[in-house]
């Protein structure tokens, strides 16, 4: 821990007259001050300044081989220009353009040779000071970060939380399971990913097409559980489910829910116009095009209060069949990718692996993006 006193904190004294640097070091020691190092040879002083790493240093400007300008412009590269490290200069040169040159190159303050006592202990103790002020500062600034990355951490942890939770509420309606949106939002992303979007794109789209069936909560349970086909006026309520996802989610500045509101909304569109909306092609978003993909293969291959499962080899075959009718090609070819690499195949065993893509909490940046 750094010395919070001045006389607990580390001076350096590079000067060629050892006769200087030791009548220094004995007014320091004196005045209490515990560490004090000094050097004579100037072609040490960088190495000696990384090893001691001095709070202050005291610097002679006339010295053979190297002098105190170089040895200030060696400095800069060593002190981070928001680290307060005070140089106190040694000179007899009292002329005003030595002093400028010495403050331009980073010097804070001077000590006139030959040395008064009084005069060099209040100028060493008003630059320790100074640095120790600094180093107050720099620790409250480093604590009150880590407070806000916390209390943020916190934040988004429980908007994750939330969001998990709207999307559970959603899929238990119809969905014994309780892992539809997962798988949903998984598959979607991997799709996302065969087609090359950017990675933060991928990251939006797994968490956003977990919220796709959001709207079903507003769907009376008498229609989303019927075990048979759907009258008009049920085909039409169970249309509204779209709006109603779209009116909960849209209107928020975060990219996650915009990007959710938008999929509830277009995911029952298909290729040829033959949707819910009427949209066809690429009127259609690009993540309703992929979560309605990912929405039916899913829905095919687990069963439902009212219907059964279909085998995943018949699912693909099916998802491939409907290549340009219902769904966008391009989404079908990356589709057909990823169960030649038996992606598709494995999407349970993915998401209890986390791969990069799986459940879980939310990634922070991907909740306060925007």
């Amino acid at each position: 821990m750094h010395s919070r006193t001045p006389e607990g904190c580390r001076i350096l004294v590079l000067d060629d007259e050892s006769t200087n640097v030791e009548v220094l070091r004995r007014i320091l020691t004196r005045s209490g001050y515990e560490q004090v190092r000094g050097i004579t040879d100037p072609r040490g002083a960088m190495e000696a300044f990384r090893e001691f790493q001095p709070d202050l240093l005291l610097l002679d400007l006339r010295m053979p081989h190297i002098d105190g300008f170089d040895v200030l412009r060696e400095l800069r590269g060593e002190i981070s220009e928001h680290e307060y490290r005070p140089v106190l200069v040694l000179t007899g040169d009292l002329a005003p353009e030595v002093r400028e040159r010495a403050l331009r190159a980073g010097a804070r303050d001077f000590i006139t040779k030959p040395f008064d006592v009084t005069e060099v202990l209040l100028r060493i103790r008003n630059l320790l000071e100074t640095r120790l002020l600094h180093l107050e500062l720099s620790d409250y600034n480093r604590t009150l970060e880590e407070r806000v990355r916390e209390r943020t951490r916190e934040l988004a942890e429980a908007q994750g939380e939330i969001l998990n939770r709207l999307a559970l509420a959603a899929e238990y309606r119809d969905d014994v399971t309780g892992r539809h949106a997962d798988r949903v939002g998984l598959l979607t992303a991997l799709l996302a990913r065969e087609l090359g979007r950017p990675e933060s794109e991928v990251q939006l789209l797994r968490w956003a097409a977990t919220l796709h069936d959001l709207g079903k909560i507003g769907v009376p349970d008498s229609i989303l559980m019927k075990p048979g086909p759907l009258t008009d006026d049920e085909y039409e309520a169970m249309k509204a489910h779209i709006e109603i996802g779209e009116r909960i989610l849209t209107g928020s500045r975060f990219p996650l829910l915009q990007l959710a509101g938008e999929i509830a909304r277009y995911h029952h569109e298909k290729w040829d116009g033959g949707g819910y909306l009427g949209l066809k092609g690429e009127e259609i978003p690009l993540s309703g095009r992929l979560v309605a993909v990912a929405d039916v293969f899913d829905s095919l291959t687990h069963i439902r209060p009212y219907k059964a499962a279909v085998a995943k080899k018949k699912a693909i075959e099916e998802v491939l069949r409907c290549s340009g009718s219902h769904f966008d090609p391009a989404v079908v070819d990356a589709f057909r990718a990823l169960t030649q690499r038996g992606d598709v195949q494995k999407l349970e065993e993915m998401i209890d692996a986390d791969r990069g893509l799986g459940s879980g909490v939310i990634p922070q940046e991907v909740l306060l993006e925007g």
